[in-house]
């Protein structure tokens, strides 16, 4: 029943995740819009509601309003294979796999941590790199009102679970953010151009705060090396995207996934390769 209920959970939170992800940057574009406005003292533009409760989910085609049978998790995308129901446009296949993912995340942190209160905030965490890493790839955007919350709520991880290591997050949150500006420094003096976002130093520095300063030369190699890797494929799989941007925040969210969930085995693995 527990694992069951896991999965129900994961499900249902990625779905809601998939709706933070679409609508979360139209927010912050509005808001920013709305901003604009206000210094350049225009008068304020008149909008409907938008937040992540309201509107309906709408079909991005043709706007008509998507039944609750058909919003059901993972159920509702294969029953309509993919389609609307009303126009047949096709629908990403970023619905299910993301509440597949939370599915999947959900069952990991209920088999290393139980049902506990540390497994709920690994489990928070992890979700939060989900919708980070899905909102980079298709925005190439790290919100900050993602990535500060996720820094904070590593420190208090540490503070409430493993105040030992309250010391080594903080160095960690730290120092994952002087790493990554350091190079993006060292990089635009080099090259005169912008290698990366301040979303990724923030990103990091979360990590950091989460996993402590020890792990972070782990997570910037899996990192680093996932990204070369999946970035020389695309380059040579789609000759068009080279020298395309490619957004660094889902690797970054990859590796932190992998330092949570199996961090103690693997730092072991790497502290005897480099001793």
């Amino acid at each position: 029943m527990v694992w069951l209920l896991a999965a129900v959970l994961g499900l249902c939170l990625g779905s809601f995740l998939n709706v933070v992800i679409v609508r979360l940057p139209v927010m912050l574009m509005l808001g920013w819009r709305a901003e604009a406005r206000e210094a350049l003292e225009l008068p304020e533009e008149a909008s409907p509601r938008f937040n992540l409760l309201v509107p309906r989910s709408i079909c991005p085609q043709c706007e008509t309003p998507i039944a609750w049978h058909d919003n059901l998790p993972v159920i509702g995308w294969f029953k309509r294979r993919g389609r609307c129901a009303a126009c047949e446009a096709r629908i990403s296949p970023q619905y299910p796999l993301v509440e597949l993912a939370g599915a999947c995340l959900a069952l990991a942190v209920v088999a290393l941590y139980g049902v506990s209160w540390q497994g709920l905030f690994v489990f928070g965490a992890c979700l939060a790199l989900l919708a980070l890493a899905v909102i980079d790839l298709r925005t190439q955007l790290l919100p900050d009102v993602v990535t500060l919350p996720l820094l904070w709520a590593g420190l208090l991880y540490q503070l409430l679970f493993q105040p030992l290591l309250l010391p080594s997050a903080v160095i960690g949150a730290m120092a994952g953010y002087l790493a990554l500006w350091s190079v993006y420094w060292l990089f635009k003096l080099i090259t005169g151009k912008e290698g990366m976002g301040y979303g990724d130093f923030k990103l990091l520095a979360a990590l950091g705060a989460w996993l402590g300063w020890q792990s972070l030369p782990m997570v910037l190699i899996l990192s680093a090396g996932v990204g070369a890797i999946v970035g020389v494929a695309i380059q040579l799989a789609l000759p068009r995207m080279r020298g395309a941007p490619m957004p660094f925040g889902p690797f970054l969210a990859s590796a932190g996934w992998i330092a949570l969930l199996v961090g103690e085995p693997l730092m072991a693995v790497y502290v005897g390769m480099t001793l």
